[in-house]
């Protein structure tokens, strides 16, 4: 009896911290969303962002993805993103999907403009370049297609 005890609190010790763990590890890591003003941006293509993936202002993560649907209109792509209240966007700012690297995850990289006037709450980026494959650019250099 007395060894079934030690060996459940001993298994309760050791669950308490891998729990410890895995708060730690994640309130470390900067994956939960910013919170802030949302903006939307119109993409063509959009391939590897996910809700949660990073919105960045030269490499410094300022927001992210909240949501993505489909403009009915025009099938683009559209992201909603969540920015930090601190970073004021002007209205002629830029959004481009990149990559991290060649085999690296992909966000959004923000180019802010010069313009006053900035983009309020529930406001649109105008300016947008998709997200490339890596496949099509192989394709073309291999191939020599335009």
């Amino acid at each position: 009896m007395s060894r079934s005890l030690v060996e459940t609190l001993l298994g309760a010790v050791v669950l308490a911290v891998a729990i410890g763990f895995i708060v730690f590890a994640y309130t470390r890591s900067g994956v939960a969303t910013v919170s802030g003003y949302e903006v939307s941006a119109a993409f063509t293509r959009v391939d590897g962002i996910t809700n949660g993936s990073d919105v960045r202002i030269g490499g410094i993560k300022v927001g992210s993805v909240i949501g993505r649907e489909l403009e009915p209109e025009s099938y683009r792509a559209v992201l909603r993103m969540s920015i930090d209240e601190t970073v004021a966007l002007p209205t002629d700012s830029a959004a481009a999907v990149v990559s991290e690297g060649l085999i690296g995850g992909k966000f959004i990289d923000l180019q802010p403009g010069a313009d006053e006037e900035l983009i309020a709450d529930g406001g649109r980026i105008h300016y947008t370049q998709s997200s490339l494959l890596l496949e099509e650019l192989i394709g073309k250099f291999a191939f020599g297609s335009d």
